[in-house]
């Protein structure tokens, strides 16, 4: 038996949205408001060609806004242009070249307008470009000769293309060029050579360039060496010859770098970027490369080391990554050094971006923008999308540099406002309104709502007001005219009331109060309190033998007012009630028990506000066929209950009892326990009174006096417990002085001029008598005052009008009817506090990463504490997201920090993100005043996982992969990663990774063949790194398990049947007259027609194009005009078995992990090769999928 954890409670409460008074104020959608942008494009649009374009661009407003655009800073006529339209409410344009024309004709930067009467608000200025991947440039490379040992550096020079595309090396034969410490790609696509080998002459070398949107691949004319040597022989052997150099004849050098060039050179980077170093050095042995910063560590948590060392990546780069690195080349020979001068700079970014503003007539305000680079930005202001300077003159508006002062503002100061910060790297642009209105307050919530909570729980009542000028807000219960606040009760800056433990005369009717100078609104909520469910009689574990009757109860406590459902979960899954069993209301009852009864039994009590659980196990003895040893082949069980209970050998503080055995059940009793019940504190309670071994039947129990005792015994074995024996006959020692004192005495304040003196109350068994009481004393600590002394018969006693916060000395003595208990210990209490003065001061903020702060601060005096320092508490929100129109929750969240601490680190916070903070001190009244508000800034950090990823298989040839983007993007998402492998049973394929653009959320693959599945991984990017992954898999075959299963299931049966060897020797006796007649008709002349190959040209069918260019998309992607797709790397036989390659050897390779390769590639041979097979047969999909492994 077991009471199992219960979620937490349900509440059935209304929940309003939050307007934090501290925060940007949202306009009710029904006032007259400027309009304000919602959604646009990113800043670098990048198109597919092969897709109609959309550029975004969605704004909210009263009346509800127009739109148009400009282009190149020139109005665009979208009607004159019948490829162009507008979506219907928003400003988002589409242009359709279903009906022909050119995506290139439409690049350029595009910025969207939307107007109503009270402004203009715009959006960024959106560069469109049309991805491109053009073609490689035609050449015939001859052959490179190089002596071994020499170093060596093959050129990629790939065609440019938008975005750049990812670079690797294969073989014309399709196989990836291994790479290591020795030969390895240089991040320009280049492939370097420390010292050539011998053997490097056995492969040739293409480069081969991937273009992301049009998913093609353009390949080079592959290079082949020749290499010259001394030891014209490639002996194998001397590959792992500890002196291989020295072995093979080539000399030994010293390390020289082969990029970058000389000993000194300098590169730039932007804040938020990553920095890669890259040091590539020749030499004989090949050199060994090592990283250090001049003047200090490489940044441990931001550094890492790709490419064998050769490269240096510094993820996130700050301008403390600023200086001097040097890469250091070494073998045996000597070491060489090359030192990188690193400068930062940096595209602005916000300190303070400019927010709404909301005015009443006449008041005051201001709209800060600020923000930081490098070089320092310039500010620009403008107005409805004017700049500010060419705007009319408004006697009640200032700019002083990066802010607008707004005095004795009116209703004709409504207007839009743009901010644009910029330097040479890059440009902030931000809107903010200012809206003045004379509104008086009104509820945004509906009125009169209930809220039903569970008795002790945590609540809070929200009442989301507005108004201009801003309203405060109190609280009231039952239309008392004090405001809530303190105590039990807490009010936070945005209005909310929250009760921290619900309480039965906390019911009733609240009522919130918003207030300004043009009036009040008022509303009310109705809190009612409900007991929680319980479980207060719950199943127990039991055994059973199989066949017969089970029962287990459930019997169930809670609030009439709720509707009470009971269910059973088995092993926590929901029970089917066939018909062997029978649910009632208290209890399960099981017939005929069988072996799958097995297992546990949840009983789960449920309301519509909260729940409960008791969980028991089921255990069914099997029989048993009878064996040898009688007495082993008896199922076990639990023991039947004790009986005839006597009391003999009675005294004043012992009494003797004894009590029959019951039957073991063929497992011996180990133990019993003895148990007792009192008639005056706790009559129907038993307790557990003292344990004894199962060998012994009559115990001397040691007795308190002044109890009236009954008692019972359960009697143990290695099955479980008997039920209780039936209770024994009563039995009341005689009444003596207590011989203790009351225990876990406490004097703790309730109010600021009290303090409630507190104490454990006996027992019945520390009683002793009757009457039991309690002489409480007390006096201030360190004073002579005489004892303050009450006799008190509950267990708390409240001392009114005390100092705040002062120790006292506490006694707490028991009495009864026959005398005083010993002389109690003293113990020091305090009197209630009063909330702390004093706010801590010189509040400072260290960014620790994209998730944490440091924080540190100066201690209060201990005199304003008034109280006992619990802890300095951090009230923090997150005021805004760094990501343009992210709406984010600015719900205020806390961290404490416990004692006299002077520092403190919280965390999980948001990345890329604004934040305020306010410090406050905490003593077990509440909290003091709030610091000064303090404002930092979070860095860029992974974005959590892609939303809604499904994976589809419309039929046997396609996979259709759909996302969303990810709830919390943590920065500007750079796109997403996709990696996937082909499975089938124990075999797996190589894993493929994909990058996509962080505007696509779609993906169409062709599947290899029908019968592997695939196991896909998704992640988002950002310049930090890539976050969580989920992960899914394609869907079974239909049917695929079943077969399988049964084969497996009958194959040896079948195998040893005499019918079925009966019938394999009449196939094979058939199979072998066939042959014979075959080779007779043979032997007479018979022939067959054959058909003459013939050497056919290739059609325009055929997937190699002259350019060297092949294509791996997929249907729904649309891959380029005369390519050939491909999936998962295996290229896809069509009419022709011609390989993708037709100019190479053949064979099978893989891509490596970073996208260098997509899967296995069937290259047949040349045509002068085949000449007189006569047939080619294609490579089947299967086979070609098992290859993988």
């Amino acid at each position: 038996m077991a009471r199992q954890q219960p979620p937490p409670w349900v509440h059935t409460a209304f929940l309003f949205c939050l307007l934090s008074l501290s925060g940007a104020i949202e306009i009710p959608m029904d006032l007259s408001q400027p309009p304000t942008i919602t959604k646009q494009s990113v800043k670098e649009h990048i198109v597919d060609p092969r897709d109609n374009i959309l550029i975004e661009c969605e704004a909210k407003g009263n009346p509800a806004p127009s739109f148009h655009w400009t282009r190149n800073s020139r109005f665009f006529n979208i009607a004159k242009d019948p490829r162009v339209s507008m979506r219907r409410r928003s400003g988002t344009l589409v242009i359709d070249f279903r009906s022909g024309g050119r995506p290139e004709e439409y690049e350029g930067e595009y910025q969207c307008f939307a107007r109503n009467k009270f402004g203009t608000a715009l959006s960024n200025r959106i560069r469109l470009q049309v991805s491109k991947s053009p073609l490689w440039p035609k050449e015939n490379l001859d052959p490179v000769v190089v002596q071994e040992g020499a170093p060596l550096t093959l050129q990629c020079n790939p065609p440019p293309g938008l975005p750049s595309p990812v670079i690797f090396w294969m073989s014309s034969s399709m196989e990836p060029i291994t790479q290591d410490k020795r030969v390895s790609q240089g991040h320009n696509g280049d492939l370097y050579f420390s010292n050539v080998m011998l053997q490097d002459m056995q492969t040739d070398y293409s480069c081969n360039a991937r273009f992301h949107f049009t998913h093609t691949i353009q390949q080079k004319n592959p290079f082949n060496l020749k290499v010259l040597t001394n030891h014209p022989y490639n002996d194998s052997s001397l590959r792992n010859h500890p002196d291989m150099y020295s072995a093979r004849g080539v000399a030994e050098r010293t390390p020289s770098f082969m990029y970058p060039q000389g000993t000194a050179s300098s590169q730039m980077v932007l804040r938020g970027m990553d920095l890669l170093l890259e040091c590539i050095a020749s030499g004989v042995p090949t050199p060994d490369i090592a990283w250090y910063k001049k003047g200090g560590d490489l940044p441990s948590d931001k550094a890492k080391f790709e490419n064998f060392n050769k490269a240096l990546r510094i993820t996130n780069v700050s301008e403390e990554d600023s200086g001097e690195y040097f890469c250091l080349a070494s073998n045996k020979m000597g070491s060489i050094r090359h030192t990188i001068s690193v400068r930062v700079k940096a595209a602005p970014y916000w300190l303070d971006e400019p927010k709404n503003l909301i005015l009443a007539p006449g008041e005051d305000g201001r709209l800060v923008c600020r923000a930081n680079g490098n070089p320092k930005p310039t500010v620009q202001w403008m107005v409805n999308g004017e700049p500010l300077q060419s705007a009319p003159p408004n006697p009640n508006r200032e700019v002083a540099g990066d802010t607008i002062i707004f005095r004795d503002t009116q209703i004709s100061s409504r207007a839009v406002y743009q901010c644009n910060t910029s330097n040479e790297h890059g440009y902030l642009l931000a809107n903010a309104f200012v809206s003045v209105l004379d509104v008086p307050p009104r509820m945004l919530s509906p009125r009169n709502q209930l809220i039903r909570v569970i008795l002790y729980n945590r609540t809070r009542l929200d009442c989301p007001f507005f108004g201009s000028p801003i309203p405060t807000l109190r609280w009231f219960k039952n239309g008392q005219g004090s405001n809530l606040d303190g105590g039990n009760y807490h009010v936070y800056e945005n209005g909310s009331l929250e009760i921290k433990m619900i309480r039965k005369e906390d019911q009733g009717i609240y009522t919130c109060v918003a207030t300004n100078i043009l009036g009040k609104a008022e509303n009310q909520v109705r809190l009612e309190v409900k007991d929680p469910t319980r479980i207060y009689r719950m199943p127990e574990d039991q055994v059973a033998k199989r066949g017969t009757t089970v029962q287990l109860e459930c019997r169930v406590k809670h609030d009439p007012s709720l509707k009470l459902t009971v269910y059973w979960l088995k092993d926590d899954e929901p029970l089917y009630v066939g018909n062997r069993m029978k649910k009632e209301e208290d209890s399960l009852t099981i017939f005929g028990v069988a072996e799958r009864d097995q297992g546990s039994y949840t009983c789960v009590a449920s309301t519509e506000l909260d729940q409960d659980l008791a969980k028991a196990y089921l255990t069914v003895l099997a029989d048993q066929a009878t064996p040898t040893n009688r007495l082993a082949a008896l199922p076990k069980g639990r023991p039947d209950r004790p009986r005839d209970l006597e009391l003999t050998d009675l005294a004043e503080r012992s009494v003797r009892l004894t009590w029959i055995p019951g039957d073991d059940n063929n497992s011996p009793i180990t133990d019993y326990v003895v148990q007792f019940e009192e008639d005056q504190f706790q009559p129907g309670v038993w307790h557990d009174h003292s344990k004894f071994p199962g060998s012994v039947n009559s115990a001397i129990l040691q007795l308190s006096p002044y109890v009236n005792y009954q008692f019972r015994v359960i009697a143990i074995n290695e099955v479980g417990s008997s039920h209780p024996s039936l209770p024994s006959e009563r039995y009341r020692t005689s009444g003596a002085p207590p011989e203790s004192n009351p225990s876990d005495v406490k004097g703790e304040g309730t109010r600021k001029n009290n303090m409630e003196i507190t104490w454990t109350p006996m027992n019945a068994t520390s009683a002793f008598g009757p009457n039991l009481r309690y002489i409480v004393k007390w006096r201030r600590r360190e004073t002579r005052e005489t004892w303050n002394n009450v006799t008190v018969w509950g267990s708390r006693y409240v001392v009114g009008q005390t100092p705040v916060y002062v120790p006292y000395e506490i006694r707490v003595q028991a009495e009864n009817d026959f005398g005083k208990g010993p002389e109690p210990d003293t113990v020091i209490g305090f009197s209630g506090e009063d909330y702390p003065r004093a706010a801590p001061t010189d509040v400072k903020i260290r960014v620790l990463n994209s998730t944490a702060i440091s924080l540190q601060w100066n201690r209060v005096y201990s005199d304003t504490v008034q109280g006992q320092l619990r802890e300095y508490r951090a009230y923090y929100w997150r005021e805004s997201s760094l990501l343009k129109n992210l709406w984010v929750s600015q719900k205020r969240q806390q961290a404490g920090f416990p004692g006299d601490r002077l520092r403190g680190v919280v965390s999980r916070l948001f990345p890329y993100s604004n934040y305020k903070l306010e410090m406050a001190v905490v003593n077990g009244r509440g909290d003091g005043p709030r610091s000064e508000t303090k404002e930092f800034t979070t860095p860029e950090g992974v974005p959590s996982a892609p939303r809604r990823f499904r994976v589809r298989q419309p039929n046997l040839e396609t996979i259709n992969l759909e996302w969303d983007h990810p709830e919390h993007p943590n920065g500007i998402l750079i796109g997403y990663t996709l990696k996937y492998v082909a499975f089938n049973g124990t075999k797996v394929g190589k894993q493929i990774v994909e990058n996509f653009s962080p505007n696509q959320t779609k993906f169409t693959m062709q599947r290899a063949d029908p019968v592997s599945r695939y196991r896909f991984s998704l992640s988002a990017r950002t310049q930090v790194g890539s976050g969580e992954a989920v992960t899914e898999e394609s869907p079974a075959p239909p049917n695929e398990a079943a077969p399988t299963a049964a084969y497996t299931n009958n194959q040896a049966d079948i195998a040893t049947q005499g019918w079925f060897i009966g019938l394999m020797c009449a196939v094979a006796l058939l199979v072998l007259t066939l042959l014979i007649v075959c080779f007779i008709k043979r032997s007479r002349g018979g022939k067959y027609p054959v058909r003459e190959k013939k050497d056919v040209p290739l059609g325009p069918e055929d997937p190699k194009e002259e350019d060297g260019s092949f294509d791996y998309s997929d249907e729904d992607n649309k891959p380029l005009q005369g390519s050939q797709t491909s999936l998962d790397g295996t290229i896809k036989q069509q009419e022709s078995d011609d390989s993708l390659v037709d100019y190479g050897e053949g064979g099978e390779g893989q891509f490596n992990e970073d996208g260098s390769f997509i899967g296995q590639y069937t290259v047949k041979k040349d045509k002068e090769e085949t000449e007189g097979n006569e047939s080619s047969e294609a490579t089947s999909p299967v086979n070609a999928i098992y290859s993988l492994a």
